[in-house]
């Protein structure tokens, strides 16, 4: 078994033993409440946003995939977004449509490893903006179930952590450039680095992907709300903000099952430590799962499109071969000569009928000749 299998398999078990956990803690109620209170109009607005961020998160690929020398159009960068969004949300792991993703465009384009790290950097990129954003609201916004991490982020111990960290990581990258290392390792970081300078940090790049990041990470706080209005919390906005953003940044944790997991554990943690009660986080969650995975069904149906288109493939392949072959039997009939394809035209009857009346005058024109 490889590292990668192994690591999904204990990601998939990690996410199965949080809900299991919030299950028995808080009850099946919770679960089906959420269910529940999810109507029409509440499906229609989160498909609404979830076309918001696909189209977004599309153009931020388009615009890394610009900045490495890919050629990608938005439309089919939409709709491989959207398969990618489905395969997330039905499959374990939270990751394997990105996986695929990856490996389709760069398979499309020819090089593998520059679409996969094309991906990788978007991905990346937007999972940066939500962290620079989430730390700032996280420290600003004043919120009960934060105190105790706030006071652990601007202890001095924090911040000398930090400090340590992101010297090291200096230290490291100056030395990685001023010496031209020769090992495969070596080359692969300044690689990475280049096109990552290429395709988040260049001029005609990093504006459009911060825009389009900014934009993605309020449709999905735009959604969480959209949820927790649904399950009937009345809190105002700004106390849901920090709790979702909570809540956004265990989502990108590795720890799922199609996404279920972290997130509703902290968001059941949050919604208690602020004074919501646990129950009405979990049922949030719940919520915000459901929607999610229906603003994702559209890639079900390009999925669909994409087998069918596959499976007529062979027929049309097998059309364009018939005719063809067919139109090579024409142009060497028409190359025949004109009385080869009159002879071979005519009835073998009639041939036979034409011989039989030669053989009938031929004794008599012999006799009328003996006579004279």
């Amino acid at each position: 078994m490889s590292g990668q299998t192994l690591r999904a398999r204990v990601g998939t078990l990690a996410g199965a033993g949080i809900l299991a956990v919030l299950v028995w803690r808080l009850g099946t109620g919770a679960f089906l409440d959420g269910l529940r209170r999810i109507d029409g109009p509440t499906l229609l607005a989160a498909l609404g946003l979830g076309l918001l961020t696909t189209v977004f998160s599309a153009w931020r690929w388009c615009i890394v995939a610009r900045g490495l020398g890919i050629r990608l159009p938005l439309g089919r960068a939409v709709a491989d977004y959207y398969r990618a969004l489905f395969l997330n949300a039905a499959l374990p792991g939270g990751v394997l449509g990105d996986v695929h993703r990856a490996v389709r465009h760069g398979q499309h384009t020819g090089d593998v490893g520059r679409g996969v790290r094309a991906v990788v950097l978007e991905r990346t990129a937007g999972q940066l903006v939500l962290i620079a954003v989430g730390v700032a609201v996280l420290l600003a916004q004043p919120s009960p179930a934060l105190a105790q991490p706030r006071h652990l982020a601007t202890s001095p111990g924090t911040a000398l952590a930090l400090a340590v960290v992101s010297a090291l990581v200096i230290a490291v990258a100056l030395r990685l450039r001023g010496k031209p290392g020769t090992s495969r390792w070596h080359r692969a970081v300044r690689a990475t680095l280049a096109e990552a300078r290429l395709g988040l940090l260049a001029r005609s790049s990093w504006p459009g992907v911060v825009i389009s990041s900014v934009v993605v990470l309020a449709g999905y706080l735009g959604t969480f709300l959209l949820a927790a209005r649904a399950a009937g919390s009345t809190a105002p906005f700004a106390e849901l903000v920090p709790l979702m953003v909570l809540a956004l940044l265990a989502m990108a944790l590795p720890l799922n099952v199609g996404g279920w997991g972290p997130r509703e554990g902290v968001t059941a943690w949050a919604f208690g430590a602020a004074g919501l009660g646990a129950a009405q986080g979990l049922t949030v969650a719940v919520v915000y799962g459901v929607l999610t995975f229906a603003a994702s069904l559209p890639g079900a149906g390009v999925l669909a499109g994409q087998w069918l288109a596959r499976s007529r493939r062979p027929q049309l392949q097998l059309e364009e071969r018939v005719l063809a072959e067919g139109g090579t039997s024409r142009r060497w009939t028409e190359r025949v000569p004109h009385h080869r394809r009159t002879r071979e035209a005519e009835p073998r009857d009639a041939v036979a009928e034409q011989d039989r009346r030669h053989g009938d005058v031929e004794p008599v024109q012999r006799l009328l000749v003996q006579e004279a």
